[in-house]
């Protein structure tokens, strides 16, 4: 399954790339494209390639829910015993998926792509090897490091990955939690095809705070942890106060040492309630139980 973002002009080299392959290794394939709002004409082009091969199916979200939902609505319409997933760039190339395959022939229930080398701008790849790194420390749960959502399962994995009714997924997360039989495999990550990536700033830290405050209670840990190191700063220094105004007659420091305390508590005290506010906005966003996305239509579905 592939979910697409404004993939419309590469969008033949994808198929071509997939269905050579799928040639190559005579399988029994069903694509299933997943068209997360596109401000292009994605969906047309879709609909254009599935008179060609027939086994696509097609499914345009009414408008763009992000890339993990676009990749949940996909896994809920799959059916076959092997189930990949990669994005539409072709930096996860369909060529590397026979050896995928090969591990779960071998007994295994789920292969994973675990990056080596990444195609991309310094900054990013710093950026993506402090978050998982970051990730693993805090997580409550053991996710492989620098492993990304390109991974074969079988269909038993995916179903059980299914009942999490979440509305803000993290789903190589939630991969690591089903647990089964599981194995990271190295390769080096393409570069993008053509266009510009489908996940801005904004995009790419949503990923990573859902990653952290879904599979991750140190942030709640945090602020004891924070009130304690709070309550001995200000204890120390009430102690060496007293001490000096007493003992060596040193008199107490007045406004700017108040305005100094306040404003480093001040601050502490808003950290401590934007992570308690996180956590609530998503028991709110699970309560309202609203659906997690909105289909518009779709092909051979």
């Amino acid at each position: 399954m592939v979910p697409i973002y404004n993939s419309a002009p590469f969008m033949n080299l994808l198929l071509e790339a997939i269905d050579k392959q799928c040639q190559l290794s005579n399988w029994d394939l069903e694509l299933v494209l997943v068209d997360d709002g596109s401000r292009d004409k994605s969906y047309e082009k879709i609909e254009e390639l599935a008179k060609t091969y027939s086994y696509i199916k097609g499914i345009k979200l009414s408008k763009n829910f992000g890339h993990q939902i676009a990749v949940k609505t996909a896994l809920n319409h799959c059916s076959g015993d092997y189930i990949a997933i990669i994005d539409d760039d072709l930096q996860d190339p369909p060529s590397l998926l026979p050896y995928f395959f090969e591990h779960l022939d071998k007994g295994y229930d789920v292969a994973y792509g675990v990056r080596k080398k990444r195609k991309e701008s310094i900054l990013k790849r710093i950026a993506y090897s402090s978050f998982y790194r970051i990730l693993k420390g805090m997580s409550d749960i053991h996710i492989p490091i620098d492993s990304g959502d390109f991974c074969v399962m079988k269909k038993h994995v995916v179903d059980n990955m299914l009942k999490f009714p979440e509305q803000n997924p993290f789903l190589r997360g939630i991969r690591a939690w089903v647990g089964f039989k599981q194995i990271g495999v190295e390769y080096d990550r393409h570069a993008r095809l053509q266009g510009q990536s489908g996940y801005t700033l904004k995009k790419l830290l949503k990923i990573a705070v859902d990653g952290i405050f879904s599979f991750s209670s140190a942030p709640i840990r945090l602020i004891t942890v924070l009130g304690i190191l709070g309550f001995c700063i200000a204890t120390l220094y009430s102690i060496i106060t007293i001490y000096g105004y007493f003992v060596h007659g040193i008199e107490t420091k007045g406004f700017a040492t108040l305005a100094i305390l306040i404003s480093f508590f001040s601050s502490l005290i808003l950290i401590c309630l934007g992570i308690i506010g996180e956590y609530i906005v998503r028991i709110y966003d699970e309560v309202r139980a609203r659906p997690y996305v909105v289909i518009e239509k779709t092909i051979n579905v």
